[in-house]
């Protein structure tokens, strides 16, 4: 049992200046303690269990004789009850640490979400147009807020005054919304259903996008019109075209051509293999390589120390909007992608080709989930076939009001 000192007053307690523990009276075991260094704090020594613990009561002259006789007091009581005031005052500071960090607000998660998830973008864009689009939409609303406390309510006012004369940046904005709240919610910074899912949950408040947008398909050219388009354009100089006429040979997408690598190209076995990390579907991808357009690349200067097929004047990728400058300075009302769609027109208005051979050659990935289990071939040999065809289609001018059909009904 703590030993009971004489109780001396405020006075006292203030001119003590003997190193160690000095106890002050009034509480069993209530002492000051005086340290070296010139610091002093009070001291509770008491008898926990079987143990026998000193419980610190905080500094002198910040908490004072009657706060800590009151403190020492309550610590006793405690105890009686069975209580470790100790444990119990760790507990508390933990649970606050703890609270502390997880008072994480929507902003500073987007922003980690985003710098752990940059490096897996295709886009190098992504990041950007993750940022532009939540400071813009989100942020005002939600953006200092602790992500714990983000609700229906907010999710609602970032949303709503976009959904309808925005929907394409709205979808995008709520889609990036759930990610970054299911994010918090994985690193339990969070608690609960996600208030931004669309599923069963927004899709009951907010008009599907489908019904107040309609499809903006990418503009293309007309199959009648490739042969005449095909003659100008090997005409324009420039690496800008010369990768425009290889997408369009090998239905290819933009990406995929401005970032071809001579290390992908086989000319002596005319395939262009595009890898996985390059493909959208995320799998390699092979193109046969049509006469014209092995004869394209042989002519393609191959630059030293630059790995690329259709370098930019500086070295690097192309632009993206290389491509489409081009169609701009020729004046014709189309996009690049949009040849891909031409390229479908073609296949299935003027070959006998088979769908799925045209769907493999603009790398989509087949529908329905038992075909592609059961797919196993990538109709290579018929695709080359097709690229050759479609090629030479490229070069022929179809007069207006002619068509000219190609004839595969007995090719397979």
């Amino acid at each position: 049992m703590a030993r009971k000192a004489n109780e001396i007053g405020a006075l006292a307690a203030s001119r003590i200046t003997k190193l160690g523990m000095n106890f002050v009276g009034g509480v069993a075991g209530l002492a000051l303690q005086v340290l070296p260094t010139g610091g002093r704090s009070w001291v509770l020594r008491i008898t926990i269990g079987t143990k026998r613990r000193d419980m610190g009561l905080g500094g002198f002259p910040d908490v004072t004789l009657a706060g800590a006789r009151d403190a020492a007091r309550a610590a006793r009581a405690k105890v009686k009850l069975g209580i470790d005031p100790i444990d119990e005052a760790r507990a508390k500071v933990s649970l606050l640490k703890a609270s502390q960090a997880a008072a994480v607000t929507f902003k500073q998660c987007a922003l980690r979400y985003i710098e752990a998830h940059e490096a897996t973008w295709k886009n190098p864009k992504s990041p950007a147009q993750w940022r532009n689009t939540l400071e813009t939409y989100a942020y005002p609303v939600m953006g200092e807020l602790l992500v714990r406390d983000v609700g229906l309510t907010h999710v609602m006012a970032a949303l709503e005054p976009i959904w309808s004369t925005k929907t394409a940046t709205a979808t995008r904005v709520r889609g990036r919304m759930e990610k970054v709240l299911d994010w918090a919610t994985v690193r339990q910074y969070r608690k609960g259903q996600n208030p931004a899912r669309w599923r069963g949950h927004l899709e009951t408040l907010l008009p599907s996008p489908k019904k107040i947008t309609k499809t903006e398909h990418h503009q293309a050219l007309p199959v009648s019109d490739m042969g005449a388009f095909m003659q100008r354009l090997r005409k324009v100089p420039g690496t800008g075209a010369k990768a425009l006429e290889f997408a369009i040979l090998t239905a290819g997408r933009s990406g995929e051509v401005r970032g071809a690598a001579w290390s992908e190209i086989d000319l002596d076995a005319a395939v262009w293999t595009i890898p996985a990390k390059r493909m959208k579907m995320e799998k390699e991808h092979r193109v046969p390589l049509s006469d014209a357009a092995l004869a394209l690349l042989r002519a393609q200067p191959c630059i030293d120390d630059n790995p690329l097929v259709f370098p930019a004047p500086r070295g690097g990728v192309l632009s993206d909007m290389t491509l489409t400058l081009v169609l701009r300075r020729m004046a014709v009302s189309a996009v690049p992608h949009g040849f891909r769609s031409t390229f479908r027109d073609w296949a299935s208005e003027r070959t006998n080709y088979p769908r799925d051979a045209a769907e493999m050659a603009l790398a989509h990935a087949i529908g329905d989930k038992v075909e592609a289990a059961y797919r196993r071939g990538d109709l290579f040999n018929k695709r080359r076939r097709m690229m050759e065809d479609w090629a030479k289609f490229c070069a022929m001018v179809e007069p207006k009001g002619e068509v000219i059909p190609m004839n595969n009904a007995n090719r397979g």
